[in-house]
């Protein structure tokens, strides 16, 4: 059997900018990629604490120490310059892997600066 669990958060992040006019994504900075273990081109799940939306993109790399993340494209419509979100991404895991198990879970301040991370829920 293999179950979908939380592979990895940014915890309330502060959008940078919302761009409509781009092909849809999310900008992350680099070392906040590295922190959460995801990667360019996965998967996410955006919450938006502010407004409650709830919708799902992509990632792109965003440059090393600016501390962006600005939703693009169409995903520019569900946020605003300001707003905190979670970046959530998942994965399945087995039941060999969940004896290991630890989603990684990065805390951040309203500057996106990395405050602590956690291997548990």
């Amino acid at each position: 059997m293999t179950i979908e669990m939380l592979y990895s958060k940014i915890h309330r992040a502060t959008v940078t900018d919302a761009n409509l006019n781009y092909v849809g994504s999310i900008t992350i900075d680099e070392e906040l990629l590295e922190a959460s273990k995801m990667r360019v081109g996965q998967k996410v799940e955006i919450l938006n604490i502010n407004n409650g939306e709830r919708f799902s993109t992509y990632i792109i790399l965003g440059e090393r120490g600016k501390r962006d993340m600005c939703l693009n494209g169409a995903a520019a419509r569900k946020v605003h310059k300001g707003d905190k979100i979670i970046v959530v991404a998942y994965a399945t895991y087995n039941d060999e892997d969940l004896k290991t198990y630890e989603p990684t879970v990065v805390l951040v301040d309203d500057n996106n600066d990395i405050e602590e991370i956690l291997t548990s829920i």
